[in-house]
């Protein structure tokens, strides 16, 4: 597998420019504090830390939004997170509010996917809620391995003002949260967006982030081929390039303002 690690200099280098851009992007918003969905998980946490850097722990709010199918042990990294890092923090449980929209829509409640996404779009809403109050951003957790092929819930976990890590594919995300001082046990944790009971990022797309990442390092943001991304890396079939292509090309809208016709001449 290709190597996208950084080197102790780069990743310096990275962690400053992410903290500078958080600040940048606050101020241009005319803001100095920022909302955070904590989840638990190693893009949550990379962001909370930096974002602590940026703009101070008492600038930054926590929200932890467990809900019915979120496991317990990332429910309690998500508030150990927050009080290691000394952010204040609110625990909204989504429960009630996807219940009503499954009350109000009780066909859907069986299609996992629907309601998976569903409780992604509340916990937008209520970071929304929060933000708006109080004036502050909200700070996405993408990643640039998940932007590509879509792996987010457009107006859910896509709903922010901005992805500090966006630019950086799940190994290097691992590689700077370990700079930073994250514990071994968060980075290492296996990746799920908690929408339904036993998910996993990489069971649901098939496909573990090494391989992901070499795939689109070599061929969708790289020059080679679907051949000679599979020769490049032993590992890796035509058939995995060919199938996480397709899985760009089909989420293309969702990295796109929504479109509408062109204006009539």
């Amino acid at each position: 597998m290709i190597d996208l690690r950084f080197s102790e200099e780069e990743l310096e280098v990275h962690r400053e420019h992410i903290v500078q851009f958080i600040r940048d992007t606050a101020a241009e918003a005319g803001s100095e504090q920022a909302v955070l969905g904590l989840s638990g998980g190693i893009d949550s946490t990379l962001t909370a830390y930096l974002a602590v850097e940026a703009l101070g722990e008492e600038n930054l709010h926590g929200l932890v939004m467990p809900g019915e199918v979120s496991d317990e042990d990332n429910m309690s990294d998500a508030e150990w997170v927050a009080q290691e890092l000394g952010v204040p923090y609110d625990v909204l449980e989504i429960n009630p509010i996807v219940d009503r929209f499954l009350d109000a829509v009780p066909e859907v409640e069986d299609d996992h996917t629907a309601v998976g996404n569903a409780r992604a779009r509340t916990r937008a809403v209520l970071n929304y809620l929060v933000a708006n109050h109080e004036g502050s951003l909200v700070l996405g957790t993408g990643n640039r391995s998940e932007a590509q092929v879509g792996y987010f819930t457009k107006y859910g976990d896509g709903a922010v003002d901005c992805h500090p890590i966006g630019n950086l594919y799940k190994q290097q995300v691992r590689q700077l949260a370990a700079h930073v001082g994250v514990p071994e046990e968060l980075v290492e944790k296996t990746p799920t967006a908690g929408l339904w009971a036993g998910q996993t990022d990489e069971g649901e797309m098939g496909i573990d982030y090494d391989t992901l990442d070499a795939i689109l390092a070599l061929h969708v943001d790289g020059p080679l081929s679907v051949t000679a991304t599979a020769r490049e890396v032993e590992e890796i079939t035509e058939e995995q390039v060919r199938r996480v292509r397709e899985m760009y090309e089909r989420s293309e809208h969702k990295r796109r303002v929504p479109p509408s016709p062109d204006p009539l001449d």
